[in-house]
C-alpha cells in the first residue's frame, strides 16, 4: 500500500479547506449582490468590500498550498481559470458605465463563478479522500 508523506496530505486538506471556503465567499457575495438588489442599495458597499477580502488572497494560497500538497496540474489550471474569472468580475463590474452590456455579463460570470468553484470544490475532494492511488482501491 501506497502511503502519502504527511506533508501532501496535510497541503492537500489545505487547499480544499481555502477551495471550501473560496466558494462559501463567492455564495456571500451574491447574496450581498440580491441584498443589495432587494432590500437596499446600501448593501452594495458590502458587496464590494467584502470582495477585496477574498478576491486575489484566497487563490494565491491556493497555488502555494497545490504545491505542497503535491496536486496534479489540473489544480493549478484550476486556480489559474478562478484568477481570470476574478479579472473579468472586476472587469465587468468597473466597465459597465462605458459599455452597459458588457457590465450586464457581471452577474452572468458570477454565476460561472460559482460553478468553477463548486466543481474545484468537488474535484479536490475526491482527488484527496476517493483517489484510488492514495487508497488502493478503497472508496
Amino acid at each position: 500500500m501506497r502511503k502519502i508523506n504527511q506533508r501532501v496530505r496535510i497541503g492537500r486538506i489545505v487547499y480544499l479547506v481555502l477551495a471550501i471556503i473560496f466558494t462559501l465567499s463567492v455564495v456571500t457575495q451574491i447574496f450581498l449582490a440580491g441584498m443589495a438588489i432587494f432590500i437596499s442599495p446600501a448593501n452594495w458597499m458590502k458587496h464590494m468590500t467584502f470582495v477585496h477580502l477574498f478576491g486575489f488572497n484566497i487563490p494565491v494560497f491556493m497555488l502555494v498550498f497545490a504545491f505542497i500538497g503535491a496536486l496534479p496540474h489540473w489544480a493549478y489550471w484550476q486556480v489559474l481559470g478562478i484568477l481570470i474569472s476574478m479579472f473579468l468580475m472586476y472587469f465587468t463590474a468597473n466597465i459597465s458605465a462605458n459599455l452597459p452590456l458588457l457590465g450586464a455579463m457581471h452577474p452572468v460570470f458570477g454565476v460561472l463563478f460559482f460553478v468553477m468553484s463548486y466543481s474545484m470544490v468537488s474535484k479536490v475532494w475526491k482527488f484527496t479522500f476517493d483517489n484510488k492511488n492514495n487508497l488502493k482501491g478503497k472508496a
